[in-house]
């Protein structure tokens, strides 16, 4: 039995945006596969399950979950192109914070 957590990738939605949320969330995690496709880190996401968590955040946990590294930022064309996602490199440890932020309902 492997005691380790499992590797994951976080995708985080602003609570704001009105419509187009898992649009957003799909292309951010795409954006995120392309930029970290080559890190051990992704490999090893894409071979065991592809585990992804998507939450939606207030503006204010939005900003704040920018200063963590590894990520993408995902503008939304039907918004203006306003900032509306971001998606970490998938990793086996998360900030404390991420694990109060919201699932998102489809």
């Amino acid at each position: 039995m492997n005691d380790k957590q499992p590797i994951k990738m976080y995708v985080l939605i602003k609570k704001s945006l009105p419509s187009h949320k898992i649009v957003v969330a799909a292309n951010a995690s795409v954006a995120c596969y392309l930029r970290f496709q080559d890190r051990p880190e992704m490999v090893e996401w894409a071979k065991n399950g592809m585990k992804t968590v998507v939450c939606e955040v207030t503006d204010r946990e939005f900003e704040a979950a920018k200063c963590e590294e590894n990520h993408v930022v995902v503008k939304s064309a039907a918004w203006k192109d306003v900032e509306a996602g971001l998606a970490f490199k998938p990793r086996m440890v998360w900030p404390e914070e991420f694990r109060f932020y919201s699932l998102m309902r489809l």
